[in-house]
């Protein structure tokens, strides 16, 4: 059973990200990476957690896309051949920013180790 939830969580995620990627004709969400789908035992709610590349407001691309959540719901609702096609929340996935701030923060700290080391 849990091998057969994880194909659905997975192709829910391949098809949500396709669906934004070439049917979504919303300018405001630009690019979008959906990073993680996660679907209650039921299929009846799948938080999706998407990520921004790109220059604009995160918060205004969300708002954008959860507008937009009734068409691609309707769209998976087509691809998909299950009993029932999960409600979709759209959760903004900040893991790429966090770890770009970490990065940035270690490499001071060892720019400052080193300039210690040279006094």
């Amino acid at each position: 059973m849990a091998n057969r939830n994880e194909r659905v969580h997975a192709l829910i995620q391949k098809n949500i990200s396709e669906i934004i990627q070439f049917e979504l004709k919303n300018s405001t969400v630009g690019f979008v990476s959906v990073t993680e789908v996660i679907v209650n035992k039921d299929n009846s709610f799948a938080k999706v957690y998407v990520s921004f590349l790109g220059k604009g407001d995160k918060n205004k691309r969300l708002e954008a896309l959860d507008r937009c959540k009734g068409f691609i719901r309707s769209e998976l609702a087509k691809r998909l051949d299950i009993y029932k096609v999960p409600e979709i929340a759209f959760i903004l996935d900040e893991t790429f920013d966090r770890a770009m701030k970490l990065e940035e923060s270690l490499a001071r700290e060892k720019e400052h180790i080193e300039h210690k080391k040279k006094l």
